[in-house]
């Protein structure tokens, strides 16, 4: 029998992010550090695996009989993972990327997925010090040099023009076509999952993803979205984002949208 995302949790993972977040810094503070690849092609440093062990055995102090999925160690057979009704998902790093090219633009980035909902999470992105974070039922804020922003109770002005965030490193044939179909637009590139938190701030409109990602790349910065009144929805079916459902974690096409975008 599982239980629902106890709200005591939530400032503890916030802790848990920063924690890895000061983990990350400290390799980014080196004037150098190695850069492997991955299977798939895709860049991994110290700071992945640093972020990585921080977040996965404080998480196991929390909540020992929750299992964790981590971008870091994803090799969990699905006849095993499909059984979880309840798991931490966790992107210690996201934006390897934008990490390489040291323009602050990555996050550490914990979720907690609730019968294939992505119903809690944390996004911390060290370099710019901010902090986004929300669960469902409880709401969403951002926390900033000692200020602290209620993100579901803002009501930001509706621009005539939506502002559209896309990626700074992953750019799709299929968002050209979708700008297109959008009419008259402002586009703006940012990296990682600062991209949903841009939406849950009031900062952008739209936020279309017209190309592959993987599970543990949105499902936090989601949760926040979501809970800050904003919506994930998958663009072939219109139903909201949903985890752990097949085999693959590749996540379908979707198209994000902020709380103040969707009344207008």
């Amino acid at each position: 029998m599982t239980t629902p995302f106890n709200p005591t949790w939530l400032p503890q993972v916030v802790a848990i992010a920063q924690q890895a977040g000061e983990a990350i810094m400290a390799i980014y503070a080196q004037e150098t550090f190695a850069v492997a690849a991955k299977s798939d092609d895709s860049p991994v440093t110290a700071a992945d695996m640093a972020s990585h062990h921080v977040i996965v055995d404080a998480l196991a102090k929390l909540t020992p009989n929750i299992p964790v999925m981590s971008e870091e160690a994803a090799d969990i057979p699905w006849a095993t993972r499909r059984q979880w009704s309840q798991y931490w998902l966790i992107d210690p790093l996201d934006g390897t990327k934008e990490f390489i090219k040291r323009n602050g633009e990555f996050t550490v980035n914990i979720a907690f997925i609730d019968h294939h909902q992505a119903v809690a999470g944390v996004v911390y992105a060290p370099v710019l010090a901010k902090c986004y974070y929300g669960a469902k039922g409880l709401g969403a804020w951002l926390s900033q040099g000692g200020e602290l922003v209620d993100l579901a109770s803002q009501v930001p002005p509706v621009p005539k023009v939506p502002r559209v965030v896309g990626s700074r490193s992953h750019v799709s044939p299929g968002l050209a076509d979708y700008l297109a179909s959008l009419g008259p637009h402002t586009l703006l590139s940012i990296g990682s999952s600062l991209k949903f938190c841009m939406l849950a701030e009031g900062a952008a409109e739209i936020y279309p993803r017209l190309g592959l990602t993987s599970e543990w790349d949105t499902a936090a910065a989601q949760a926040v979205l979501e809970s800050a009144g904003g919506a994930v929805i998958n663009h072939a079916t219109g139903l909201p984002l949903a985890y752990n459902q097949k085999e693959t974690i590749l996540n379908p096409y979707f198209i994000a949208t902020a709380k103040h975008w969707q009344i207008n």
